[in-house]
């Protein structure tokens, strides 16, 4: 009797063209390769991992068909082959691969070396310098990437037992360099904390390659961890105990019993957990809270913070104790030209007698040119103001409006590598007047970093739109602030002036916050486009955006249009719309750069936006939600450059793209704080779940002359009935009011 046939698996070898898509969380890759004879290029299928256009590589799978696509190869590992031909030479250093290495002076160095060229980049890169044209700083430069590149094969090949996608097997390897494999080894947990786009599950998917058992304490104090870092991207600075306890046993799935103990030793341990009884988020009976230790931190200082300038007993300001404020106020009107309203007058002479205050109120209610009165009043008095607004565009609009110098949140504070600032309680700002606008972006932990610098007997007033969305980071810091019964001095400006009046755009947003549907017709500025189906409303948001609004009332698709979607997933997504806009904005064409990283391409011309804090770039950092413009992009040097909003040139290394992604549309959380000129908004049933009052709200008020809704009126009716019902687990109200 004969044995069954052994399966072998089939090879092929051939160099990696192009990557027509890859899906960076679990490497999976559709490729293009040459075999090297003749005829049409091969597709293969599968995870290639770290592989990159141009190499040979060495491919091990089966033979299959699809239907669609004809035959295809599935790869289920592969190894890397250095070319022996001189045009593999040639093709491989011109891909892209080693930075500094283009396809002309790849031409070059093969011309110089040929079949010897690998060997000399590999065991002598200084003879590079023999190339014409290539000088010592450039040399250095190639030998360096060399290496690099050696060196992450290395950890990828390591990485790709244990299932981490090619990006953040990079991102491991630029952490810990040589320490990667050691790290990932013996404490698979620390990733979650340290490297960026790594959570818990992922941390947690490499420990059990690595062996660690599912009950191992260090896991499950790993995912409580994580099961609160979680809850503060949801907005809550804790969670009850309960509800923290019942969250790790689902997501861990371990005995109960093991997860209070764990919790007790991550509550013993400085830097672990705090536990502490507040007031229940709605107003029930006090709730054992468990904090991250940074949030617990500056919940305290910030609340300590704001009665500590509240009580102060110097004033930089005291001159408007005792000012004519008749007089004041006429001066104000010849320099002005407008007269203030009964409710703006009294902002106006809170923000100047209080030291700290907030100043809030919808569209149109003059909350802009109350805050250019006080500007105005301080200064005749030679007060030191400082304007500050959490986004490059509101700074922007507050310089426009005041005629001073206004800048982000951060680089007022100078924040450092870590979110250390510059300014704090020991060293604090030089003003006597600190104005910030948008206030209700404000989190936690930029709002306690702020509260700090501002000197004693300084004044600070706070404004923003209360009714809108809260900060995309954790808390409700301009809510707490307005508690009732708490201790800051408000005014909220509720009078509609007469020429906000005649817009539909602040007509709209009104009746949308008192719970009233839009007036959808009639109006020159506040259309709806009706489309039932989530698809249909995805593809007419497109249109509109890219070419009805622009060729109607003449603006630029670009840079006066902005799609602003309820979520990020789903035909009508932010996702979504954003390859379908970028197709339509800014097309592929033979002359334009462009660069393939993961499922998405970049492009000179593409609006894009930066979607972490990176405190290494530009002059002070980059933040979460800056937008720019790509204006280079260079093969040779693997970079690309993108002016940002704030007139910053931020250069981009091609590893590092997974910091940007396409703006064409964003989700209207990342809107806040930005204004544009038009806004076209998808409202579908395929979003019910995001669909409450203030998105709607907040998207409408982001427009400055145009809103085009998008979709049904059974979506947008049933974003205006929903009010947000759960308040955020935050106990500022309560730290301020004790």
């Amino acid at each position: 009797m004969s044995n069954p046939a052994v399966f072998r698996p089939a090879v092929l070898e051939g160099v990696l063209e192009r990557i027509t898509y890859a899906n960076e969380d679990n490497g999976y890759t559709v490729a293009r390769v040459d075999t090297g004879r003749g005829g049409d290029l091969l597709t293969v299928v599968g995870s290639l991992l770290g592989a990159q256009v141009g190499e040979s590589l060495r491919m091990e799978g089966r033979w299959g068909s699809h239907p669609q696509y004809g035959k295809q190869f599935t790869v289920e590992n592969y190894t890397t082959v250095l070319p022996a031909t001189i045009q593999g030479i040639r093709r491989y250093l011109g891909s892209g691969l080693i930075k500094g290495i283009g396809p002309k002076i790849a031409e070059r160095i093969v011309d110089h070396f040929g079949t010897d060229t690998l060997d000399v980049i590999e065991q002598e890169p200084k003879r590079l310098i023999e190339v014409p044209g290539l000088g010592p700083k450039r040399t250095k430069m190639i030998g360096a990437a060399w290496e690099e590149q050696k060196a992450i094969k290395e950890v990828m090949v390591f990485l790709q037992g244990v299932g981490v996608s090619t990006s953040i097997a990079v991102r491991i390897y630029k952490k810990y360099e040589d320490a990667s494999i050691s790290v990932v080894k013996n404490q698979p947990y620390r990733l979650a904390a340290d490297v960026w786009g790594i959570g818990f599950l992922t941390a947690d998917r490499i420990a059990q390659a690595v062996g660690i058992p599912h009950d191992s304490p260090e896991r499950v104090k790993a995912g409580l961890q994580y099961a609160l870092s979680q809850s503060t991207d949801q907005g809550h600075c804790f969670l009850p105990e309960e509800q923290l306890i019942a969250d790790a046993v689902k997501l861990l799935q371990v005995d109960t019993g093991l997860v209070i103990e764990c919790l007790a030793e991550l509550a013993a341990d400085e830097e672990g957990v705090v536990r502490e009884r507040v007031p229940a988020p709605d107003g029930g009976e006090p709730v054992t809270a468990v904090y991250l230790v940074p949030f617990h931190r500056a919940e305290l200082s910030l609340a300590g913070q704001v009665r500590r300038l509240l009580a102060a007993g110097e004033d930089r300001m005291a001159g408007f104790q005792d000012v004519d404020w008749d007089k004041a106020l006429a001066w104000l009107v010849e320099r002005t030209g407008a007269k203030l309203a009964p409710e703006q007058q009294a902002a106006v002479k809170l923000a100047l007698t209080s030291k700290v205050a907030v100043l809030t109120g919808g569209p149109g209610c003059g909350k802009s040119f109350t805050v250019r009165s006080v500007v105005e009043l301080a200064r005749a008095k030679k007060a030191k103001v400082v304007l500050a607004a959490p986004t490059g565009r509101a700074a922007k609009r507050l310089a426009e409006l005041t005629g001073a110098e206004a800048s982000t949140v951060h680089r007022l504070l100078e924040l450092k590598p870590g979110g250390d600032a510059a300014y704090d309680r020991d060293r604090p700002l030089d003003a006597d007047l600190v104005v910030v606008d948008e206030a209700s972006m404000l989190d936690l932990l930029l709002a306690n970093k702020l509260v700090k610098a501002v000197a004693p007997g300084a004044h600070l007033l706070m404004v923003g739109d209360v009714d809108q969305l809260p900060s995309v980071g954790a808390g409700e810091v301009l809510r707490d602030l307005l508690a009732e019964g708490g201790p800051v001095p408000n005014v909220r400006l509720t009078r509609i002036f007469r020429q906000a009046q005649q817009s539909g755009v602040v007509t709209n947003a009104h009746r949308i916050n008192s719970g009233l549907q839009p007036i959808t017709t009639g109006l020159p500025d506040f259309f709806l486009f009706v489309a039932e189906e989530t698809e249909d409303a995805g593809r007419l948001t497109v249109d509109v955006a890219a070419r009805r609004v622009p060729a109607r009332f003449g603006l630029d698709p670009r840079r006066d249009v902005q799609v602003l979607a309820p979520m990020h997933r789903g035909p009508a997504g932010a996702g979504t719309l954003n390859g379908l806009l970028q197709q339509a904005i800014t097309p592929a064409r033979p002359d334009l750069a462009e660069k393939r990283f993961g499922g998405r391409v970049f492009r000179v011309g593409d609006k894009v936006t930066q979607i972490r804090n990176n405190y290494d770039k530009g002059r002070n950092g980059v933040f979460n939600g800056t937008v720019g413009v790509v204006t280079a992009l260079s093969t040779d040097d693997q970079r690309l450059t993108v002016l940002t909003d704030e007139d910053e040139e931020i250069a981009y290394d091609f590893d590092e793209l997974d910091e940007l992604a396409h703006a064409y549309a964003v989700t209207i959380h990342r809107s806040q704080g930005s204004e544009y000129p038009a806004v076209v908004v998808p409202v579908t049933m395929g979003a019910w779940m995001m669909l409450q009052r203030n998105l709607l709200y907040t998207a409408v008020t982001r427009a400055k002359r145009l809103v085009v809704l998008v979709g049904s009126r059974k979506a947008i009716g049933q974003a205006v009935r929903t009010v947000s019902a759960g308040r955020r687990c935050t106990a500022l109200a309560h730290r301020l009011a004790v």
